[in-house]
This record gives structure tokens, sequence and C-alpha cells, in this order.
């Protein structure tokens, strides 16, 4: 992985084909969406885009800028991942088990051996490894239980030249004993690290109980104090994600009124707060959430790997709550963010009338801007309008593959995009941009006919 100086990448015009929405879908409907066959993105000096449009217009007025010449490829802004688990790349493909098993049996275990420093530190330079080269440029890490493996973590972050917002899991009780803590040092490790690496290049801290299950007040309490004292900082957590999480929440806390409550007592809903799935939401939780200005993040595989159910984004939508998309790696099968916005298309078709209709604008759009807007970045990144930092995917379809056949025969972005979204994975990503640097290079980039 190539180290991405702070000021940014060389100028230059990339020429590739162009496609980005820079507005909501859902309010514009399909002319959302923007595209140039023969585009150009015009990248200045400090890592911005200052250009974007018809290559001949782009390249007429930036005579000057080296060409980077990248035709029968199709530039992308760069993907943010709402939700994914930093120490979990390991137990991808745990077949057979509901969420709540699954954690016991095979994700707690493996989590635990993050109290070793050696295997924390490879295993975080294997997961940023794996989001660059997956496009992801941007992204909200659940991190792991141990300050030593998070303190590697934001080092390999930082080296990594990614966008990372990500912070210490705490929880007391549910999980095996070397991964618990009291409520005072959840609060002394978690405010250690927030202060090292908080706003440090990239960096972003957010404040991390693992969820109502295996959190009792005190340690939320102290998520609570450091969010209040920190009000800068993300928080993020898992919300109604299964029946059976939600009914251990409802035993364990039977003084509040539903899962979400038990956050809210803590401080802990607000417009930096992201919540992983809500799968089984209230209605009274939806209009509560969208009051807070709180998102989701929805990951749709993880989902169904683990049988917890189908997202309701159409419930979601019209009670006003924000939503993203989160990999949720290891539940999820891939950190290839096309392949989740696949499968929430999937999702919501197979839900037929109670399912949200999606286009390509709309999953382009959750691969981008949603969670850049989710995820406090929306300012920053999430599409290819001047101002912004360039944060680009370049898609080239390997030579053979079923990705170069289809598109051969593709006319007009949505087919293109659509195309991309049933077909584009890692081995299609072949250059990966953040801030105007390269982050990601396939070994055979630049060698479309």
């Amino acid at each position: 992985m190539t180290v991405a100086p702070a000021a940014g990448g060389r100028a230059c015009v990339l020429m590739a084909g162009v496609i980005h929405v820079p507005r909501d879908p859902f309010a514009e409907g399909a002319g959302a969406l923007e595209a140039w066959d023969d585009g150009a993105v015009a990248v200045a000096a400090d890592g911005r885009i200052d250009d974007v449009g018809d290559a001949s217009k782009v390249r007429s007025r930036h005579p000057d800028r080296p060409v980077v010449d990248r035709r029968g490829s199709i530039v992308l802004p760069g993907f943010v991942d709402a939700h994914i688990h930093y120490p979990q790349v390991g137990v991808i493909g745990a077949f057979g088990l509901p969420l709540l098993r699954w954690l016991d049996e095979r994700t707690f275990p493996f989590e635990a051996r993050f109290l070793d420093l050696a295997f924390a530190e490879r295993e975080a330079r294997t997961f940023l490894r794996l989001l660059a080269a997956n496009g992801t440029t941007s992204a909200l890490v659940f991190g792991a239980h141990v300050a030593s493996a998070m303190e590697a973590f934001f080092a390999a972050a930082e080296a990594s030249g990614l966008r990372v917002a990500s912070g210490l899991v705490v929880a007391d009780h549910g999980m095996p004993a070397a991964l618990c803590t009291t409520r005072e040092r959840a609060y002394a490790e978690a405010a250690t690290l927030a202060e090292r690496w908080h706003g440090r290049g990239r960096l972003r801290y957010a404040v991390s109980p693992r969820f109502a299950v295996t959190c009792g007040d005190g340690v939320l309490a102290a998520c609570g104090a450091l969010a209040r004292e920190r009000p800068e900082l993300l928080v993020t957590s898992h919300l109604n994600e299964s029946r059976a999480e939600i009914a251990t929440v409802r035993a364990a806390f039977p003084g509040d009124r539903d899962y979400l409550a038990v956050y809210e007592r803590h401080g802990l809903v607000g417009p930096h707060s992201v919540f992983a799935h809500d799968v089984h939401p209230s209605d009274d939780e939806l209009a509560r959430l969208a009051a807070a200005g709180a998102a989701v993040a929805h990951c749709p595989t993880s989902n169904a790997f683990l049988g917890s159910g189908a997202f309701p984004y159409a419930r979601h939508r019209r009670a006003g709550v924000r939503v993203a998309l989160g990999s949720d790696v290891g539940a999820g099968t891939s950190p290839a963010l096309l392949h989740e916005a696949l499968q929430a298309y999937l999702t919501q078709a197979g839900l037929g009338p109670e399912g949200e209709p999606l286009t390509t604008a709309h999953l382009l759009w959750l691969l981008t801007r949603a969670g850049a807007d989710a995820i406090g970045l929306g300012d920053e990144v999430g599409d290819l309008r001047p101002g912004r930092a360039a944060d680009l995917v370049l898609i080239e379809p390997p030579p053979g593959s079923a990705l170069a056949a289809v598109l051969e025969h593709a006319e007009g972005p949505d087919a293109v995009l659509g195309a991309c979204l049933a077909l584009a994975r890692e081995g299609a990503v072949a250059e990966t941009w953040v801030h105007g640097a390269v982050v990601h290079r396939r070994s055979d980039a630049g060698m479309v006919a």
C-alpha cells in the first residue's frame, strides 16, 4: 500500500468514464446521477477536485496539467463503509449460526487473539489493505476490545492514508473475561486513545460500546461521559439486529421502554451516532432516531448470512432516518461494498411491495455520499464536485472477465453502473485514490485496451 502524502498527490487530469451522484436520488430521482462516457476529473496539487465533466472541455480549461489517460476505465467516488469490524476478517464464512451463537462460538474467541500485539498489528495491516483494494476510502470501523490493539490499528490507519474513524470497543460481561472491562478503565483507555488520535491526519475517534447485550449501565455511562465531554467524537454501536438480541436487552434493562432507550438514557443518540442494523425497529424508535439526527448502517449481507431478517428500508425512509451502507465484516462476507450494494438491492426486491425500490443511482448514493454524510464527512467526500477531496475508485475489468464482456454491450451510465454493481469486486478495482494520492494499485492497472 502506498502512503498518501499529507497534502495530496500530483496535479493531473484523469481521463476515463465518470459517474457520480451529487444529489439525493431519493429526493430527485434519476436526475441526481451525473455521468460522462468520455469524461475527466481535474485534480489540483492540494489533492482536491477542481473540475469534472466532458474530457475535451476539462482538458481545455487545464491545458498545462499532465494527463492520466485511463479511457476504458470507470471513475467513481471513493466508497464509504459505515460499519465494518477490524478484528473479524478471520471469521468471514463461519456458516450456520444465528447472531448470538455466532458471537459466542466463533467471533469472541477470535477477537481474544488481539491481546497478542504482534497478531493485532498484522491484522491491522491486512484489514486496511483489504479496504483500499476494494475501493473503500473512508470507513467507520468497529475496533478491538484491547487498547494496545487499537494503538496498533490507529498507527497502521495513519500510515495507510485512508480516512478512518474507530475506537476501543468496550463491554463488561457476556464475553471472554480478558475482553471485559470496568467503567473506570473503559473511560480512561478510551479518553487516552481519543486524545492521541482524534483529528490526527485523516483519523477520528468513535465512542464504541459493543451493544446493550454485553454492556451494563456502568460501561454505558463511561461511554456517555466521554461523548458529552468530547461532542465532536462519533458514537457507534449495534441496534435491533435480531429478535433474540432484542429479547436479551429487554430482559437486561426492564426499566427501559425499548432497545434504543438504553442508549438514549446514557446520552449516546445524536447527530454523530451511527447504529448498525436496526432490522427490527418499532415506529417509535424510528421517530426518535430521526429526531436525534442519528444514522443507521444497513448491512444486508450480514443480515442474510446470520438470518437476522430483512432491513425495513422503506420504513426508515418514511420516518426520515438517514441510512448508509456497511459491509459488517466478518458476518458480512466481503469488504467489497459493491457486493454489499447488490445485496441491498436483492433484499429490497425480495420484500415485494414492502421493499424500497432501489435504482443504480440509489445504490451508488448509498456507497458514497450517504455514507459520507452518516459518518460526518459529507462536506469533504462522497461525490466528484469541485472542492471535494479527490477520493476516487478506478474500475477496470480484468481481461476476459464477465465484467469485461458485459461492459462491451453496456450503453449509458445506468447499464455501466449496473454491470459494476453486479460484477465488479476486488479484482476489478484498478486503483484507489485518497486526497489525490494512490493508496492501492492493481499490478496490471492501466492496461485496459
